[in-house]
């Protein structure tokens, strides 16, 4: 196991390390943050990433206001020995924002990853005469029954071999799937880990 110690120090700004969190499942890129010697050794003796706060100049555990921590999977440095790759599993949305990662990077997500982060704002903030609003209004019952009907539809247009009309209603399905997966308290992420850990 790396030391804080271990890391040239002298090349980081003003001896704080710096730290790039990774998805340990999609390997996508969550944030960047910074360390100290404290923020090290509590990350590495509690296995939830803590940083040093350049602002409020004080140690601070990514999640403990908001709940959503990264679990600590595996930590690499680079070839330089100044910089931390840190690959976590992350509870919940990484960035303030709501969305999964501190960088809006779209074209690597994919859409689907988008609309799950409109449909959890959608959750959040329940705008009047939206129909993900009213969905949530009338609760998982509703939401699930609509994610039957339209894979039921999914699976007449595939036996009838229509390709076109396939896309559509499977569309349809995985729009109100992932509003039942947020309803239910679970992403697009949970998912993968699930399907990793079956490949595994």
């Amino acid at each position: 196991m790396l030391t804080f110690d271990d890391f040239n120090l002298e090349k980081c700004a003003d001896g704080l390390l710096p730290v790039i969190v990774q998805d340990a499942t999609t390997l996508k890129v969550l944030m960047l943050g910074y360390m100290n010697r404290e923020a090290y050794d509590k990350t590495v003796e509690e296995g939830r990433v803590s940083f040093f706060s350049r602002t409020r100049n004080t140690l601070w555990t990514k999640g403990e206001t908001s709940g959503n921590f990264l679990l600590v999977k595996d930590m690499y440095a680079d070839c330089d020995m100044d910089t931390l790759l840190v690959k976590a599993d992350p509870i919940g949305p990484t960035c303030h924002r709501g969305t999964t990662s501190c960088f809006d990077t779209p074209d690597s997500e994919g859409f689907i990853r988008h609309l799950q982060s409109v449909v959890q704002q959608r959750h959040r903030d329940m705008p009047e005469g939206s129909y993900t609003t009213k969905l949530f209004i009338k609760g998982v019952k509703k939401i699930a029954q609509k994610v039957g009907e339209e894979a039921v539809e999914s699976v007449v247009e595939a036996v009838d071999g229509n390709r076109d009309r396939f896309i559509y209603e499977a569309s349809d399905m995985i729009y109100h799937l992932l509003v039942l997966m947020e309803q239910m308290g679970c992403s697009i992420e949970d998912m993968e880990r699930e399907l990793a850990l079956r490949h595994k």
